[in-house]
């Protein structure tokens, strides 16, 4: 008898509270590295800290990637698949895209003459480097579950056990998140899994499009086992099929409304 699989199970959910667990170890040792910048000497002490974190964020990528390999390996043998698969770990990111992304992350703490500042670089230091923080946190923790999330979908393309993987999201998720999870199991290439969907989600860091601070993850499906969609996932479907098909280039804006209004009348925690 085939199993079945879905974006709610026991599995995906202690998966999502592992990666949960990983991030906040990682932002703690992110915050600690703050204290390299000196706001007196930026020159100097923000390319030595953007030094320091790209390391945290390679030694962190390697951790990802291998939570998401033990957890492939354990949904392959859930599945039964038979013959055996290495699952090969993804690799963290470039420097240089670290790089990229935390000198965006710190661009406002420059000073800049009155005239040609913009209104985050008028602000008090204090409060432009606290920003440039929480920019870099949500920068850096995408790029290390990005690793993660890598291993799986690369796992799902070179395995002949597997057909296809689903995008799990959290409750409570951003609507292109949710738009994206209840498709379900249909995502093994770049056509499908939302890469022009969004304007927002830009760069080539991702097959799958995950933003700052996103909780969702890729579920791999196997041959011989189905998949359903959680409640959550259901209802997000519903919402879309109700509100948003059949409107080409305002699908997403649809569904982002019809969820929101939703969401508002619903349940706290409900979808």
């Amino acid at each position: 008898m085939a199993s079945t699989t879905s974006d709610g199970t026991v599995s995906v959910v202690r998966w999502r509270r592992a990666q949960v667990g990983l991030s906040a170890m990682l932002l703690r040792d992110l915050r600690g590295l703050r204290r390299l910048i000196n706001p007196d000497r930026l020159q100097t002490t923000v390319p030595v800290w953007i030094e320091a974190v790209a390391a945290l964020v390679a030694r962190y990528s390697q951790v990802a990637a291998t939570l998401s390999a033990d957890f492939y390996d354990g949904e392959r043998d859930a599945a039964g698949v038979p013959g055996t698969f290495t699952v090969p770990l993804a690799d963290g990111p470039p420097d240089e895209q670290t790089s990229k992304s935390l000198r965006w992350a710190t661009k406002d703490l420059w000073p800049r003459e009155e005239g040609r500042a913009s209104v985050a670089q008028l602000e008090p230091m204090d409060v432009r480097l606290e920003a440039a923080m929480s920019k870099a946190d949500g920068a850096v923790d995408r790029l290390v579950l990005n690793a993660g999330r890598n291993t799986v979908t690369e796992a799902v393309r070179r395995d002949g056990g597997a057909i296809a993987y689903a995008r799990a999201a959290a409750l409570g998720c951003c609507s292109f998140c949710a738009l994206m999870s209840s498709r379900g199991a249909i995502y093994k290439d770049r056509g499908a899994v939302g890469e022009d969907a969004n304007e927002r989600f830009v760069g080539d860091d991702s097959v799958i499009k995950y933003h700052n601070y996103c909780r969702c993850q890729p579920l791999p499906v196997f041959r011989g086992q189905s998949f359903e969609l959680s409640p959550k996932a259901r209802e997000w479907d519903r919402i879309y099929r109700e509100f948003a098909r059949g409107n080409p280039g305002q699908q997403l804006q649809l569904f982002r409304a019809a969820l929101a209004e939703q969401r508002a009348q619903a349940d706290p925690g409900s979808f």
